[in-house]
Protein backbone atom coordinates (compact mmCIF):
# COMPACT_ATOMS: atom_id res chain seq x y z
CA UNK A 1 0.00 0.00 0.00
CA UNK A 2 1.46 3.29 -0.89
CA UNK A 3 2.07 5.97 1.68
CA UNK A 4 1.24 9.68 1.44
CA UNK A 5 2.95 12.39 2.99
CA UNK A 6 2.26 14.43 5.44
CA UNK A 7 2.39 17.00 3.37
CA UNK A 8 -0.28 15.60 0.89
CA UNK A 9 -2.41 14.69 3.43
CA UNK A 10 -2.82 18.11 4.99
CA UNK A 11 -2.70 20.53 1.79
CA UNK A 12 0.30 22.65 1.58
CA UNK A 13 -0.74 24.08 4.82
CA UNK A 14 2.60 22.68 6.37
CA UNK A 15 4.86 24.31 3.86
CA UNK A 16 2.27 27.38 4.18
CA UNK A 17 3.06 27.63 7.81
CA UNK A 18 6.56 27.41 7.55
CA UNK A 19 6.87 30.23 5.09
CA UNK A 20 4.21 32.63 7.28
CA UNK A 21 6.31 32.11 11.08
CA UNK A 22 9.69 32.68 8.42
CA UNK A 23 8.01 35.83 6.81
CA UNK A 24 6.75 36.83 10.06
CA UNK A 25 10.35 36.98 11.41
CA UNK A 26 12.03 38.41 9.15
CA UNK A 27 9.70 41.11 8.22
CA UNK A 28 10.25 42.41 12.25
CA UNK A 29 13.66 42.13 11.60
CA UNK A 30 13.86 44.18 8.87
CA UNK A 31 11.44 46.52 10.41
CA UNK A 32 14.16 46.72 13.10
CA UNK A 33 17.26 47.40 11.10
CA UNK A 34 16.47 48.39 7.71
CA UNK A 35 13.11 50.45 8.05
CA UNK A 36 14.47 54.02 8.81
CA UNK A 37 10.95 55.73 8.57
CA UNK A 38 9.53 56.66 12.38
CA UNK A 39 6.02 56.26 11.53
CA UNK A 40 6.82 52.23 12.14
CA UNK A 41 8.85 52.78 14.92
CA UNK A 42 6.63 51.25 17.20
CA UNK A 43 4.89 48.44 15.06
CA UNK A 44 5.34 44.63 15.38
CA UNK A 45 3.98 42.09 13.22
CA UNK A 46 1.96 39.40 15.47
CA UNK A 47 1.54 37.36 12.71
CA UNK A 48 1.54 36.66 8.95
CA UNK A 49 -1.40 34.16 6.77
CA UNK A 50 0.00 33.09 3.50
CA UNK A 51 -2.17 31.25 0.94
CA UNK A 52 -2.00 27.43 0.76
CA UNK A 53 -0.38 28.70 -2.93
CA UNK A 54 2.42 30.86 -1.14
CA UNK A 55 0.68 33.99 -3.85
CA UNK A 56 -0.32 36.13 -1.21
CA UNK A 57 0.55 36.69 2.79
CA UNK A 58 -1.46 38.93 4.92
CA UNK A 59 0.69 40.05 8.00
CA UNK A 60 -0.91 41.22 10.83
CA UNK A 61 0.72 44.00 12.78
CA UNK A 62 -0.26 45.85 16.16
CA UNK A 63 0.77 49.05 17.19
CA UNK A 64 1.48 50.62 20.41
CA UNK A 65 -0.04 53.86 19.89
CA UNK A 66 -3.62 53.73 19.86
CA UNK A 67 -4.47 57.03 18.25
CA UNK A 68 -6.18 56.83 14.83
CA UNK A 69 -4.12 59.12 13.08
CA UNK A 70 -0.59 56.82 14.56
CA UNK A 71 -2.13 53.91 12.87
CA UNK A 72 -3.00 55.70 9.55
CA UNK A 73 0.66 56.90 9.47
CA UNK A 74 1.71 53.53 9.93
CA UNK A 75 -0.36 52.06 7.75
CA UNK A 76 0.71 54.48 4.95
CA UNK A 77 4.35 53.60 6.17
CA UNK A 78 3.94 49.68 5.68
CA UNK A 79 2.29 50.30 2.38
CA UNK A 80 5.19 52.26 0.97
CA UNK A 81 7.64 50.02 2.46
CA UNK A 82 6.37 46.45 0.87
CA UNK A 83 8.93 46.85 -1.74
CA UNK A 84 11.90 47.06 0.24
CA UNK A 85 10.35 44.13 2.52
CA UNK A 86 9.70 42.22 -0.91
CA UNK A 87 13.50 42.72 -1.80
CA UNK A 88 14.86 41.50 1.79
CA UNK A 89 12.37 38.92 1.62
CA UNK A 90 13.77 37.34 -1.95
CA UNK A 91 17.48 37.70 -0.44
CA UNK A 92 16.97 36.25 2.63
CA UNK A 93 14.22 33.29 1.79
CA UNK A 94 14.81 30.53 -0.17
CA UNK A 95 11.81 30.33 -1.70
CA UNK A 96 11.14 30.49 -5.00
CA UNK A 97 8.32 33.78 -5.30
CA UNK A 98 7.89 36.13 -2.76
CA UNK A 99 4.12 36.18 -1.83
CA UNK A 100 2.05 39.71 -2.18
CA UNK A 101 2.46 41.41 0.83
CA UNK A 102 -0.90 42.80 2.27
CA UNK A 103 -1.16 44.64 5.84
CA UNK A 104 -3.64 44.82 8.18
CA UNK A 105 -3.98 46.05 11.67
CA UNK A 106 -4.37 43.26 14.02
CA UNK A 107 -7.75 43.65 16.13
CA UNK A 108 -7.07 40.47 18.56
CA UNK A 109 -4.94 42.87 20.98
CA UNK A 110 -7.59 45.65 20.77
CA UNK A 111 -10.23 42.77 21.60
CA UNK A 112 -8.55 41.53 24.20
CA UNK A 113 -7.34 44.41 26.19
CA UNK A 114 -11.46 45.13 25.96
CA UNK A 115 -12.25 41.47 27.95
CA UNK A 116 -9.87 41.84 30.38
CA UNK A 117 -11.82 45.76 31.23
CA UNK A 118 -15.06 43.52 30.82
CA UNK A 119 -13.44 41.18 33.60
CA UNK A 120 -12.13 43.94 35.78
CA UNK A 121 -15.77 45.65 36.21
CA UNK A 122 -17.02 42.81 37.07
CA UNK A 123 -14.31 41.73 39.99
CA UNK A 124 -15.01 45.09 41.69
CA UNK A 125 -18.91 44.81 41.55
CA UNK A 126 -19.42 41.63 42.85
Amino acid sequence: MKTLRKEKIMGNSFRSDRVAVEIQREINDILRNKVRDPRVQDVNITDVKVTGDLSQATVYYSLLSELASDNEKASAALKKATGLFKSELAKRMSIFRIPELTFEKDQSVEYGSKIDELLRGLNQSN
